[in-house]
């Protein structure tokens, strides 16, 4: 099912998933256990605050992997990623890029800008570079510019999540693109995950399951919003970066904001008006928040979804669909 993947991304994966890059959620730790357990793990390269940090943890995450993989020859260790900001505004982006050719993640997914150059780089190592869209505007462009694969990001996706539906947009990027497809957006299952699979993606996009996880970096008190969290507990609104995205209600509301009036659109709520830094106390969570119901292990989860995802295909498999 993962034949249009290259050998050295299919071979290792358990499940044809990424854990995607969240901004202060995602950890070493969370991509080491997800590699580990056969499913690729990511990171924001921002996450660490420093590039020295930054190094360490591309260090640690290099050799841990590796010793694990040469500990057990058998084991199936997924490539590990980062996730690199290409826009002018990102003033740490040489430093990063210089880190990323010295230890060359195998996964290198871009955003916010032209990625032609970093994809040279990252091709010269032998890696692979995915570019995330919201639009068939920005998908054309991205196309053309020597990626690898391009990140469908369709509503109902945590943070800057798009408006495009999943069935419409993945049937009308094919229509050009004959790469690498990444669907995202409210994939929380292992039968959304097959059902991704059946619509003709290669890869999903998973993140809001993973935040409460005990290896993310996510607070205790924001593992616990989700646990408690519905579908109505969310807003698309971008009165908090600018660009729209889906929030968590309750924290909207402990940060201080007019829920009604957000709602409405009635006033202009700058962050600056809150007490609360962006993205630190106001959270974001996908559609699939419904699906969350304890805090777990990365493990735990992925081995759940596995069961599902089997379940799920024995159950096409007896409608007679293959």
């Amino acid at each position: 099912m993962l034949n249009k993947l290259p050998l050295s991304l299919s071979n290792p994966l358990a499940l044809p998933v990424i854990n995607a890059p969240m901004f202060l959620v995602s950890s070493p730790d969370m991509v080491i256990e997800s590699c580990k357990n056969g499913i690729i793990g990511t990171f924001p390269l921002l996450n660490a605050r420093t590039s020295e940090l930054l190094e360490n943890w591309m260090i640690r995450i290099s050799e841990e992997l590796k010793q694990v993989q040469q500990e057990n020859p058998a084991a199936k260790i997924a490539p590990w990623g980062v996730n690199l900001i290409v826009h002018r505004t990102n003033k740490r982006f040489e430093e990063d890029l210089e880190l990323i050719k010295k230890y060359e993640p195998p996964v290198v997914i871009t955003s916010l800008g032209n990625p032609s150059d970093v994809a040279k780089i990252v091709h010269s190592y032998g890696g692979l570079v995915f570019s995330d869209v919201i639009s068939l505007d920005h998908a054309r462009k991205a196309a053309k510019t020597g990626i690898d694969g391009l990140i469908l990001v369709c509503s109902g996706a945590g943070g800057h999540g798009g408006t495009l539906n999943p069935f419409a947009f993945l049937k009308a990027v094919k229509e050009f693109w004959d790469g690498i497809t990444i669907l995202a957006g409210a994939i929380s299952t292992g039968e959304e995950i097959l059902a991704a699979k059946i619509l003709g993606a290669d890869l999903v996009y998973m993140g809001t399951r993973f935040i409460a996880t005990e290896e993310s970096s996510a607070s205790e008190e924001y593992r616990q919003m989700l646990i408690e969290s519905t579908l109505e507990d969310l807003i698309y609104t971008d009165a908090i970066s600018g660009i729209n995205g889906n929030y968590l209600l309750p924290s909207l509301q402990k940060a201080g904001f007019d829920i009604e009036n957000l709602k409405k659109k009635e006033v202009d709520l700058s962050f600056s008006e809150s007490k609360a830094k962006a993205w630190k106390d106001i959270w974001s969570a996908g559609q699939g928040v419904g699906s969350i119901k304890k805090v777990s292990t990365i493990k735990e989860v992925v081995d759940e979804l596995k069961t599902e995802y089997k379940n799920a295909l024995q159950s096409q498999e007896f409608l007679g669909v293959k």
